[in-house]
């Protein structure tokens, strides 16, 4: 399997859910802006998302991925099936507690992330906390059929998977705001309805392909299936797993939680703005970080099944290698062209130019922790591949009071914007810790030439980000907003150059681009 190829399958569907989620926040954004009601729904769809990416996408997925992929290996498919029954059955059951509980709390969880709200926000986040909760439901089983397929090295179905809740999003946006409004009903609420569908057709949408590989979970009825379910040894392993891994994940969770509390303080428009802010960062980061996460974490089990430590080196050197490619020159765009990219995204209708500057100087601050924000998709699977979730625990409790420390220092000072760069701050000390864990247990051997490979990055980096900043600088972006298609093109025409100016500048230095390209398992 070509390393690369497989990488850019799943960055080219991750592009699309990434642009059809750009689509979505500038729906949103022409029609709520930045206002109190867009606030109480970003709120309420965050807290089914906290889960998701605390159990799901997160803890789960980090115990249960590398469990799969080692049993596939040793004992073969009909083994890897009875272990996919027993763990559907069991979260199946899990999930349906869990949402009920979920409905009656909303009013519990809303106060935990926003308790700056005034009464008439905090009432219209509980309701869409309830209407949406059920969506964790959804995503956990979406999590559990997306592993099964990437281990299986079917990785276009699971990346493609999140455009779904985007069109559907954009949908409701467009076709349910008015009629919620001729009816007299708060318009944000067609969001909160749109989030719902997204979930049941991203669920569905795994069926056909977990059919094809005859890997279609069975979901076992009643208490005697779900007691064989619980008594399988995979899922006494995955839940033993899972403790430490929680913890670990909900470090970076909590750290949301709290950036969410304290925006939340910070006046109406607070929690948009980061949101917002948070959709151009998580373009690269899902790109690169994710991509380059869901295929390297199989073959890192594959190879640790193998004992094979050269292999496992090789696959981090070649992850961090194409972080850095990669992820330098978008951080560079993020610091130096944040204002361009905002107002082209979202300035129009209610969003106006205050909340332009508001969010550029937030994606500002996301872009110095950019490479630490992907660098931590690529290092830590470097430990969850040999099942040690203890160490990114342990580091990762260490970066949330790091990242307290850093809102207490810049939130007087800069106000949001310091929210996202305390976030990018600690990530990049997270990912240099975990680098050095992988070197001092030899997991990770740096191979030669990352000296001179730095060198030819940054200067590529930095030629292309004085061009980008000198843009920027001459024209009126907010200006050109009576320009729509002008101002589009024009950004469209500047970052291809961008683009062309910084490989250009790779080639003139001599980078090797063919070897990072062709890289193998």
């Amino acid at each position: 399997m070509n390393l690369f190829k497989a990488a850019f399958s799943i960055s080219a569907f991750t592009m699309l859910s990434r642009i059809t989620g750009l689509v979505r926040d500038a729906v949103n954004a022409a029609l709520f802006g930045t206002s109190a009601t867009m606030d109480a729904f970003w709120i309420a769809f965050r807290i089914p998302n906290l889960l998701r990416r605390l159990f799901a996408e997160g803890a789960f997925s980090q115990a249960f991925v590398p469990l799969l992929a080692a049993t596939r290996a040793e004992h073969g498919d009909e083994t890897t099936k009875a272990l996919i029954d027993a763990v559907a059955t069991v979260m199946a059951w899990a999930l349906l507690v869990i949402c009920a509980l979920g409905v009656v709390a909303a009013p519990v969880l809303v106060w935990l992330l926003a308790s700056g709200f005034d009464p008439a926000t905090t009432d219209a986040a509980v309701l869409m906390t309830r209407w949406m909760f059920p969506y964790i439901g959804c995503m956990s089983l979406v999590a559990l059929a997306s592993g099964v397929l990437n281990t299986w090295r079917r990785f276009a179905v699971p990346a493609f998977t999140p455009v779904l809740l985007n069109l559907s999003m954009i949908g409701a946006a467009w076709g349910l705001v008015p009629v919620f409004r001729r009816h007299g009903i708060e318009p944000v609420y067609a969001l909160a309805a749109g989030v719902m569908l997204g979930g049941v057709l991203q669920l569905g949408f795994q069926v056909p392909a977990l059919a094809r590989i005859a890997a279609l979970p069975r979901i076992g009825l009643g208490w005697s299936p779900l007691r064989a379910a619980w008594r399988q040894p995979g899922v006494g392993q995955i839940l033993g797993k899972m403790g430490p891994a929680v913890i670990g994940v909900s470090v970076a969770q909590l750290s949301l939680m709290i950036n969410s509390q304290i925006a939340s303080w910070l006046g109406a428009g607070a929690v948009s703005t980061l949101v917002y802010a948070d959709r151009l960062m998580e373009l690269p980061t899902a790109l690169l970080g994710v991509a380059l996460g869901v295929v390297l974490t199989p073959q890192l089990s594959s190879a640790q099944a193998k004992q094979d430590w050269t292999a496992y080196s090789g696959l981090l050197d070649w992850g961090l290698r194409m972080t850095v490619l990669l992820a330098l020159p978008c951080a560079a765009a993020l610091l130096l062209f944040a204002e361009p990219l905002v107002a082209t995204l979202f300035h129009r209708g209610a969003f106006d130019e205050q909340s332009v500057r508001l969010t550029s100087f937030a994606v500002m601050g996301y872009g110095v922790g950019l490479l630490g924000l992907v660098g931590v998709k690529i290092a830590a699977p470097g430990f969850y591949a040999r099942q040690d979730m203890k160490t990114p625990m342990r580091i990762g409790i260490a970066v949330m009071v790091l990242t307290q420390v850093f809102n207490a220092a810049l939130v007087p000072w800069l106000g949001v914007a310091a929210l996202a760069l305390s976030i990018g701050l600690a990530a990049t000390v997270n990912a240099a810790w975990l680098l050095r864990g992988l070197r001092r247990l030899e997991l990770w051997r740096p191979a030669p030439g990352w000296g001179l490979f730095t060198l030819r990055v940054l200067t590529a980096s930095a030629v292309m980000g004085a061009g980008l900043a000198w843009v920027g600088w001459r024209v009126d972006w907010v200006a050109l907003g009576q320009h729509e298609l002008q101002r589009a093109g024009l950004l469209a025409g500047v970052i291809v150059v961008a683009i062309g100016v910084y490989f250009a500048v790779l080639l003139l230095c001599g980078t090797n681009l063919r070897e990072l390209l062709r890289r193998r398992v």
